[in-house]
């Protein structure tokens, strides 16, 4: 099922073909700028337009003892790359992301323990695609704020040795994070040198699940886990910021994938693990436009709500009005009558 204008892809299709001449000036023009961007490496160039969001769930994901089936994941995975990117071939879909001279942090949202945090199949399986780019081991970064926070989602720290990267922020000296600070908006922070300094790409690994201010915690709501003062920045539903702080370079310029864990969903009682409000979703989502990531997962989020009685997120006061400040300032689309979804 795919939600599609068909005035949308031809306005699309014109505003391509006319390359450096057209204005970005607008925001639509800033998403086009940004939605091509991903076309950028490999080979045969795709000029069709491309799916926004990409969902693929499998109900037989687990295993008889309950563990997810790592190969369904990865071929989930990969499908979802393909479709992102119009090609055909997997390890051509990877490269259109990504390119050996990249240097990729994976960052992931361990905040909420081993259940709600991403699965270590999951980054198993986008090392996997990230090696099919041609990226180097030695050049993946898999990172969240603290060591701990890795560790209690069961990865297993490792800097300075031969092959995939894994820590936290808090491990590098001086605490990690730069020492003159950064403006985006009204945000005003120092950054992980992981993001700042040593990642030349992104990919964003949240989960799917609901938080108690800013109403969903997925793609833009992660990189709050990159800065040195959150704290400061969740009043009024953590609006504007969330979305500002996602227009700084340093996230709108790397990151170049979004694989959303919704393998396990959240749907109350979040950002911290709440069984009660979980549900199987048996899923992964993939995007790159942020902001209809975001959009699409709040959707999902409420419309389990809906089934399960309990109110809107507007109703309980913290619809994630974040989302379209977002794309009032250009960082993608929120009308969820022009994104194009692809379920496989």
């Amino acid at each position: 099922m795919s939600v599609k204008n068909a005035e949308r892809r031809l306005f699309l299709k014109k505003a391509l073909s006319m390359g450096g001449g057209f204005c970005a000036s607008s925001i639509f023009g800033k998403y086009l700028t940004y939605y091509s961007s991903f076309l950028t490496y490999g080979s045969d160039i795709q000029t069709t337009i491309l799916p926004d969001v990409v969902i693929g769930r499998d109900d037989a994901i687990f295993s008889e003892n309950g563990n997810v089936k790592e190969s369904k994941i990865t071929h989930i995975l990969n499908k979802s790359v393909m479709q992102l990117t119009g090609v055909s071939s997997k390890e051509n879909a990877w490269q259109k992301l990504f390119n050996p001279s990249d240097i990729v942090g994976i960052k992931l949202n361990c905040l909420s323990g081993r259940i709600m945090s991403p699965r270590v199949a999951i980054a198993d399986s986008i090392l996997q695609g990230l090696k099919l780019a041609g990226v180097k081991e030695e050049n993946i970064i898999v990172f969240e704020r603290y060591n701990r926070e890795l560790e209690a989602a069961g990865f297993r720290v490792r800097r300075a040795t031969q092959g995939v990267q894994c820590f936290g922020t808090d491990e590098l000296p001086q605490g990690g994070y730069d020492s003159e600070p950064q403006t985006a908006g009204s945000v005003g922070t120092c950054f992980s040198k992981i993001v700042s300094q040593m990642c030349t790409a992104i990919i964003n690994v949240p989960v799917l699940k609901d938080h108690d201010l800013a109403g969903i915690s997925v793609a833009m709501k992660n990189f709050f886990g990159v800065i040195h003062n959150p704290n400061k920045y969740h009043s009024n539903n953590c609006n504007p910021y969330i979305a500002e702080l996602s227009s700084h370079p340093y996230i709108a310029n790397k990151v170049r994938l979004i694989v959303c864990d919704a393998i396990l969903a959240q749907y109350n009682g979040g950002p911290s693990y709440k069984p009660q409000w979980t549900w199987n979703y048996n899923g992964i989502i993939v995007g790159r436009d942020p902001v209809a990531f975001d959009r699409i997962c709040h959707t999902i989020i409420e419309e389990q709500r809906k089934k399960m009685k309990l109110p809107s997120l507007q109703q309980a006061g913290r619809e994630p009005k974040y989302i379209s400040t977002a794309a009032m300032i250009g960082l993608g689309t929120d009308d969820i009558s022009t994104i194009n979804i692809v379920h496989i």
